[in-house]
């Protein structure tokens, strides 16, 4: 199956207009049908529903859309591998959640910039899941994790232990006196802590997935939230957010996941190695 059919198919599939899609492509209508054509002929089923002035995806069009976005990303993988090769980098490429790219990644990134003159990155932002599947089929290097993912041809390793600390832009505030909490998801095992010891104290204002979208909201509006020590020591020792006094500090564990049998298995390890924050 040829790639272009692929790339075709994603582009109709997302314009459900063959018209629009051949301009993007800069290509004709009729081949843009003619490779949609094909491609169904190849497949043995019916992509697109016909029948309405519109186009529409069949439940087997919607199944192919899945499999067709990981098979270009796999083939552009493999075009940065294989063609890049020439200039002797090595291709590291590296997912993790939003949440962790905000508190650890970027000064890793740095280090590795600085240290590793013969590794070119590739980073992408994912969902736990997706993370967990895009390295089982090879499509990254190394993800990024706070759950651990434990199989026989998956190596987990504890990056980073990252302390998680209530801050508020009020100085001297008390748990009964805080009103405009955000909540930030670190996961499952720091939300129960934070049930079992605030209980009922604090109610929540805003549920936020990231942590540097809540810091800058609370910097914006004022308020309160459990923040990394690393993302908000500077506003601290400025003095724009002070620490809750006699609030306990929970802990977010970072793990990064690779497949034991990776060709880049030593570059890997050299680039974890330089990884910035506690190692144990």
């Amino acid at each position: 199956m040829k790639i272009e059919l692929l790339s075709t198919f994603l582009e109709v599939s997302h314009t459900l207009h063959v018209r629009v899609a051949a301009e993007n492509l800069f290509l004709t209508q009729a081949a843009v049908s003619a490779r949609i054509k094909q491609l169904e002929e190849d497949l043995g089923v019916q992509l697109f529903d016909r029948s309405q002035k519109r186009l529409k995806l069949t439940p087997e069009g919607h199944r192919l859309t899945r499999h067709a976005k990981e098979m270009l990303t796999l083939w552009q993988k493999i075009k940065l591998d294989v063609g890049i090769a020439q200039d002797n980098s090595i291709q590291l490429f590296v997912g993790s959640i939003t949440s962790i790219w905000d508190v650890v990644l970027q000064d890793w990134l740095q280090k590795i910039h600085r240290n590793l003159d013969d590794v070119c990155l590739h980073t992408s932002t994912y969902s736990s899941l997706e993370l967990r599947k895009q390295i089982q089929t090879r499509l990254l290097d190394i993800a990024f994790l706070f759950e651990p993912t434990y199989s026989e041809d998956v190596i987990t390793e504890k990056v980073a232990t990252v302390p998680l600390q209530l801050v508020s832009t009020t100085d001297n505030l008390s748990v009964s006196d805080i009103e405009n909490f955000i909540s930030v998801d670190y996961g499952e095992s720091v939300n129960s802590q934070f049930r079992r010891h605030f209980n009922e104290l604090i109610t929540p204002r805003h549920h936020m997935s990231q942590p540097r979208v809540a810091l800058n909201f609370i910097l914006d509006a004022g308020g309160s939230a459990y923040l990394p020590r690393q993302l908000c020591f500077e506003y601290i020792r400025k003095k724009k957010l002070f620490l809750v006094d006699s609030t306990p500090v929970f802990e977010r564990e970072i793990f990064a996941v690779y497949l034991a049998q990776n060709q880049k298995l030593a570059t890997i390890e050299d680039a974890l190695q330089i990884f910035p924050h506690i190692r144990s």
